[in-house]
């Protein structure tokens, strides 16, 4: 098994990781790439992967060397078919003629393409965004969509209908579709170079434990996110003592 994650965490929550791996005869994935997307976002495996329940989608502009792990290592993935990253100046105008929806954030198509939430049930994401392989990946489950492009930073989908997330839009969505969840606001979880992250890029899910990098108790309302866990049917792994980091998620593969 890998376990990826950017390679901007906090060292300690890579340790923790580490540690962890060996425990599952996995090892701990770096991710970094360059001039391709924003420094903050550059390493985030939610930007350029998408986990479905049949494979794993991956950009087609993913750095060679980690397409040739995933090959080595055996693991099952597609490519998707539009390339993350900044969009150029016939990128934009294209885009914003194409779809009036794009008009105000034309980079948003091709810097969230792959950040919808997906489970066993349903495939959460601002649709006119996703990538046409994972929508024909995804065929037969439910899709909701949400004005939020980057769902994934923004969703942790759980078992059992459930679900928490830091965006009040996703929140509402999800009430009116008979999800039941938790809103936490994203103030106090770090991003270095915005104001602040969100709740989904800061954990990750694998079998029936939740991996937060850093520690709820630096989050306001941290001990309702630990009850709302505990009553979901959810153990949890705080990866380092401090503030949550929006790493882009945590994927386990």
């Amino acid at each position: 098994m890998l376990i990826i994650v950017d390679k901007k965490i906090p060292e300690k929550a890579k340790e923790r990781l580490t540690s962890l791996g060996l425990q599952w005869s996995g090892f701990l994935v770096e991710l970094e790439t360059n001039s391709l997307v924003y420094p903050a976002i550059s390493g985030h495996p939610d930007i350029f992967f998408c986990q479905t329940p049949q494979t794993l989608v991956i950009a087609p502009n993913l750095p060679d060397q980690y397409v040739r792990l995933f090959d080595k290592c055996k693991i099952s993935y597609i490519q998707g078919n539009i390339a993350v990253g900044k969009v150029d100046s016939e990128e934009e105008s294209t885009l914003q003629s194409s779809n009036p929806k794009n008009r105000k954030n034309p980079e948003n198509k091709v810097m969230a393409c792959y950040n919808a939430a997906i489970d066993e049930q349903f495939l959460v994401h601002k649709l006119e965004y996703t990538d046409p392989v994972i929508l024909e990946n995804c065929h037969y489950l439910k899709k909701i969509a949400v004005r939020q492009g980057y769902t994934r930073c923004n969703l942790l989908l759980l078992k059992n209908n459930h679900y928490i997330t830091s965006d009040q839009g996703i929140h509402k969505t999800l009430q009116r579709a008979g999800l039941e969840g938790l809103y936490v606001e994203p103030g106090g979880i770090l991003l270095p170079g915005f104001q602040n992250g969100f709740i989904g890029g800061a954990m990750g899910l694998f079998r029936d434990t939740i991996y937060i990098i850093g520690s709820l108790r630096y989050l306001p309302e941290g001990q309702r996110v630990v009850e709302f866990f505990n009553k979901s049917g959810y153990s949890i792994v705080e990866l380092y003592d401090g503030p949550l980091f929006d790493g882009g998620g945590i994927l386990f593969i």
